[in-house]
Formats: structure tokens, C-alpha cells, sequence
């Protein structure tokens, strides 16, 4: 009996020590389907709800969209083999980065539609937060941890 107790506390030692970024994420069953659906649909439109004019440099639009149905490919990948908050993140971390060779030619409002799509993708798999990956690419710092 004193084995199973000990094995059973250790067992839940490891659980409590372990974040909850790192276990398994129970995705919607249509996730790749809604993913793939993403990708086909337009961005970097001009929006008059929103007041979004459209990409300040409009000959980027290709290679945008491209890099965001990257990541929505990478979610594909994920969701097929281990969905898991850290593995999203990670995904989205390699998704930013890709953007870094267009930085500089992304406004404010370019930047900010960026950051909705890819939160668009963060919602059709329920993972609830980036990490303040979002807000680092954004803003230079990630809001939340400021004092």
C-alpha cells in the first residue's frame, strides 16, 4: 500500500510541477477543416467596418497571406500529431519570426491585422493565449508583465 501512496504522490507531485502550456490540448474536431478554410479566404482586404484601408505597400499582400497560411499549416500539423499550448506557441513564435523581413514595410494598422489573423487561427484550435508572443511583436513588450 505504501508503494501505490508514493507513487501516487509523486505522481501528482509531477502533475502540479508540470505547466499546464505543456499538456495535451483538446481541439475542436474541425479544427483542420476551419484551418484550411482559412487559408482560402482573402486578407489584407480593405475593410470599412474596421476602417482598414488595405496592406500600406499592396505588393506585399503574396507573400503575407503566404507567411500566415504558413502558420495555419504549421496548427494543421500540430493538430494532426500533438496539440499542446507550448507546441502552438512555438508555432507561433516560428510564424512571427518569419514576418521580420517585412517589419519595417507593416504600419501600425498592418501589424494589428496581422495579429488578428493569427488570433483568428489561435481561436479555431481554443488555445486562449499566445503567451504575450502577440503583444511582444506588436507593441515591443508584452503588456501584462509591465508594473
Amino acid at each position: 500500500m505504501k508503494k501505490n501512496q508514493l507513487l501516487l504522490a509523486f505522481t501528482l507531485l509531477v502533475a502540479a510541477c508540470t505547466s499546464s502550456a505543456d499538456k495535451p490540448m483538446r481541439v475542436p474536431d474541425d479544427a483542420v477543416q476551419r484551418l484550411e478554410n482559412f487559408k482560402v479566404k482573402p486578407k489584407f482586404e480593405r475593410d470599412t467596418i474596421s476602417m482598414y484601408l488595405g496592406l500600406a505597400v499592396p505588393n506585399l499582400k503574396p507573400a503575407l497571406t503566404g507567411l500566415l497560411n504558413q502558420v495555419a499549416d504549421d496548427f494543421i500539423q500540430i493538430v494532426k500529431s500533438a496539440p499542446a499550448e507550448r507546441t502552438f506557441q512555438q508555432a507561433i513564435a516560428t510564424g512571427l519570426a518569419r514576418f521580420s523581413p517585412h517589419e519595417r514595410a507593416l504600419d501600425t494598422e498592418d501589424r494589428e491585422r496581422v495579429c488578428m489573423y493569427l488570433q483568428d487561427v489561435m481561436d479555431i484550435v481554443g488555445l486562449e493565449s499566445s503567451g504575450g508572443q502577440l503583444n511582444k511583436w506588436m507593441y515591443g513588450f508584452d503588456p501584462s508583465k509591465r508594473k
